[in-house]
């Protein structure tokens, strides 16, 4: 089992930055792959950023490009979401997704709501 929580979410201003962390607790050693997605209210879910068990970036959605980074610490558990010059288009509510033993696990997502 893996547990999976999200964290640092909030209300800024456009051109603002947020960095949101996943934590990951439970089997660990599990975890391969790890990813970030936002769900804006009534739309459909979309994956922001993808990361290797290695730490390696591997995808970006083209509307946060060159804003976003993801970043990994094995170490510790966590993959983080440094997010800059943020805009309006990107309130949303992120959910951090970690794959293990064939299996998706998710956090309860954490709010972005950014004001211009």
């Amino acid at each position: 089992q893996v547990e999976v929580a999200e964290s640092g979410g909030g209300s800024v201003q456009a051109g603002e930055s947020l960095r949101l962390s996943c934590l990951v607790s439970g089997k660990t050693w599990t975890v391969g792959g790890m990813a970030w997605y936002r769900r804006e209210s009534g739309k459909e879910r979309e994956l922001v950023a993808r990361i290797t068990r290695g730490g390696v970036p591997r995808e970006y959605a083209d509307s946060v490009k060159g804003r976003f980074k993801i970043s990994r610490d094995n170490d510790k558990n966590r993959v983080d979401l440094q997010m800059d010059n943020l805009r309006p288009e990107d309130s949303a509510v992120y959910y951090c997704d970690a794959s293990a033993s064939g299996l998706a696990y998710w956090g309860q997502g954490t709010q972005v709501t950014v004001s211009t």
